[in-house]
């Protein structure tokens, strides 16, 4: 039955007027961007021992005593998952199915594997924030800023599990500690680069009404269905032009009303988008 789907898959693709991409974490953990077992033990070995985190994202939210240890933590997070690791071949694969086509990516991924796999900057809305940008850890103004040297300096100058005190990066407009620019609770800063981003995502879903549009949701969880996963649903079954297809490693399902404009393949997204690939290859 796979071997249909991915038929179908690649037949929806090279036949759609355009492509809109919805990525959860399932897509970059398919990229082999763990958060946990070897990529986590042998980067964060010292806070392993000392506070026994099962994972790196756990270790993300502990209330760390100081600031010094706190950025130790984040500046490493912040560089293997943000700066270190280009993406890989999954998001290679995904690129040839979509580049040359109208497309856009709305996703939930903080990791920017996106851009830096290629994609362009005009066609992506991450909808939760960036690792490389920072924020006041209590807004005194709607404005981030890009961290990558300051994160790079931290990361080669702590020691002991700690980064030296000047280094702690603070609000240039207030003073205040700053704090990463990811939405976790209600101080999330969505700044003009966030706003712009989602203006054009919204342009996209006008200019893609009425047409034959496929939404292809990949790795995407249940933890915040109402972002990419339900409006994908409600949008392909308010088009009848509107194809949707689902890849996940664990929950794939569609509701009544689109089954039979729907294609649902369990499954890991890698070996998958590259048999896709491959039949799009073929089918041109």
């Amino acid at each position: 039955m796979k071997g249909i789907q991915i038929e179908t898959l690649a037949r929806w693709i090279a036949s759609a007027d355009a492509v809109a991409v919805g990525a959860g974490s399932g897509l970059s953990a398919a990229d082999g961007m763990t958060y946990s077992g070897r990529r986590f033990e042998e980067n964060f070995s010292d806070f392993i021992a000392e506070y026994h985190f099962p994972d790196m994202y756990i270790g993300g939210f502990y209330p760390f005593s100081t600031l010094e240890e706190y950025w130790a933590y984040w500046s490493r997070y912040i560089r293997i998952n943000r700066y270190q690791e280009a993406p890989g071949q999954v998001y290679a694969d995904l690129l040839a199915l979509v580049e040359g086509r109208d497309y856009f990516v709305l996703t939930t991924n903080v990791d920017h594997c996106f851009q830096r796999a290629g994609f362009a900057g005009a066609r992506l809305f991450y909808t939760q924030g960036d690792y490389g940008l920072w924020q006041c850890s209590k807004p005194c103004c709607s404005k981030t800023y890009d961290n990558e040297d300051a994160v790079r300096r931290m990361d080669r100058e702590q020691k002991d599990m700690r980064i030296p005190t000047e280094l702690i990066p603070r609000c240039p407009v207030c003073g205040r500690p700053m704090a990463m620019n990811l939405r976790c609770d209600g101080t999330f800063v969505q700044d003009e680069g966030w706003y712009r981003a989602k203006a054009r995502y919204e342009e996209f879903l006008k200019r893609s009404g009425g047409r034959r549009v496929l939404f292809l949701e990949l790795g995407v969880g249940n933890n915040t269905p109402g972002i990419i996963k339900y409006p994908f649903w409600q949008m392909t079954y308010g088009n009848p032009e509107a194809l949707y297809a689902c890849i996940n490693a664990a929950d794939v399902s569609v509701p009544a009303g689109i089954e039979e404009r729907s294609v649902c393949i369990r499954g890991d997204i890698g070996p998958v988008l590259a048999a896709v690939r491959e039949e799009l290859g073929r089918s041109l």
